[in-house]
């Protein structure tokens, strides 16, 4: 069964800038550069008729116009038990309907609503032991953020290993957007 998800792949250049950030943090897990994405919709674990009409569906979706990104500030999840860093995204109703369109198409899929808020992040590394105070510290010892802004061409089917997450992460397919 594989485990699924779409997403939106992080530019090379925008990826090294965001490694800069690691080291220096007790309990961090650091995610490999080259599995850095913005997550839309988790799908999960899908037998693979149903995958193959995910990937499928995700056809009609690809009508959507490119947009940019803009990274603007890293943030954790966890509140006093942190569990990850990330680099925040920039609020966008570009990106917004993009990630709507593929909750609807989903759900007329069969697969259940997604429970969580969208918040969209790149997550830099998941978290263990990691006291909100450390992450306190080592978001003001990296200084300011250097906001970092890219365009998105097209939305991809990711697939990954049932693990803790972190990657390795594989595109099954993708969408370009329209220009």
């Amino acid at each position: 069964m594989p485990r699924l998800f779409t997403g939106l792949e992080i530019p090379s250049d925008i990826g090294f800038l965001l490694s800069m950030k690691r080291g220096g943090l007790n309990g961090a897990r650091w995610i490999e550069p080259e599995n850095y994405h913005i997550t839309l919709r988790f799908i999960g674990d899908v037998d693979n008729a149903t995958a193959n009409d995910v990937a499928d569906n995700l056809d009609y979706l690809s009508e959507s116009l490119r947009f940019p990104i803009r990274l603007t500030h890293l943030g954790t999840f966890g509140g006093d038990k942190p569990r990850a860093l990330y680099a925040g995204v920039e609020p966008s109703e570009a990106l917004s309907r993009l990630q709507s369109a593929h909750e609807r198409m989903l759900q007329r899929a069969g697969l259940p609503a997604e429970g969580r808020k969208f918040v969209p992040h790149v997550t830099l590394a998941r978290l263990r032991g990691t006291t909100a105070m450390d992450v306190a510290r080592f978001i003001a010892e990296a200084g300011r953020f250097e906001p970092m802004s890219f365009s998105v061409s097209r939305f991809v089917l990711f697939s990954s290993r049932d693990l803790v997450g972190g990657g390795p992460y594989v595109v099954e397919q993708s969408y370009p957007l329209a220009a």
